[in-house]
């Protein structure tokens, strides 16, 4: 199973951000076309955010706490999950002030200003969906499995009902991930994707499943980001490259306060 991501998108850089307490990075092509704050933490200063992960917890909500900081009072209000590798999403009508905790989720969407939706990845392709002439925002969680089941559609989906859009107003990025050529993977897996049988393993690239999937779907402007989380394992963490040792990112969306 192959496929061409760079024939088919544009490549929309993420741009590092200058913050010493959280460093990530942040769709700048995005906040000045959109007014959308997107991004992606990194692994700067081992600056993991895995909540459900083996490191100490202490340390970990101190990170998140300084996270929550660096994003007020744009955000007053964060959302996150405890993710299962699924297709279920929220829709969030209003914003909060605080954190929002749920639980068997693996995506996100609002139009509500002031609130910052999260996922964790190390691997995992986060996809970020903006309506713009909407002001909604959608942000989902897609490892394997969560494309193989059609979370995309589940979040497209979402959109149209809820905001009362078409595919085609649907503006898709896929964020830092895995790449193909360093994912390989069993032929269960290769057929859950592809829908037929296949032999032996061999090589997936997440991403450009999904920009099959969008344009199927009728999205017509997609970016995909140029980063690999394990070839660039200096800058992000990786599940796979670090045998399943390494921490976690989380992608951000959301739309700020005025």
């Amino acid at each position: 199973m192959t496929y061409d991501v760079q024939r088919t998108t544009v490549s929309l850089r993420e741009q590092a951000i200058p913050d010493g307490a959280v460093p990530r990075m942040e769709l700048a092509e995005w906040a000045a076309r959109f007014g959308v704050v997107a991004g992606i933490t990194t692994r700067g200063r081992g600056f993991s955010l895995g909540l459900w992960s083996e490191e100490n917890v202490g340390q970990v909500m101190s990170r998140w706490r300084a996270v929550g900081a660096a994003f007020r009072p744009r955000f007053p209000g964060l959302v996150l999950a405890h993710q299962v590798h699924g297709t279920a999403l929220a829709w969030h009508r209003a914003a909060t002030d605080g954190w929002v905790i749920l639980d068997g989720l693996d995506g996100h969407a609002t139009g509500a200003r002031g609130l910052l939706l999260t996922v964790t990845v190390a691997d995992c392709i986060p996809v970020y969906l903006l309506v713009p002439q909407k002001q909604v925002v959608a942000l989902l969680h897609a490892g394997w499995r969560g494309v193989a089941a059609r979370v995309l559609e589940r979040g497209v989906e979402l959109l149209q009902r809820e905001a009362f859009t078409r595919a085609s107003d649907i503006v898709m990025h896929c964020g830092v991930g895995i790449c193909g050529s360093c994912y390989e993977v069993g032929s269960e897996v290769l057929a859950e994707l592809s829908g037929r049988a296949e032999s032996g393993p061999g090589h997936v690239d997440l991403r450009a499943v999904l920009v099959q999937q969008a344009r199927a779907l009728g999205l017509t402007e997609i970016s995909v980001s140029p980063w690999c989380s394990a070839h660039d394992r200096d800058r992000f963490f990786s599940h796979r490259a670090s045998g399943g040792r390494d921490g976690r990112m989380i992608a951000y969306a959301g739309m700020p306060l005025a």
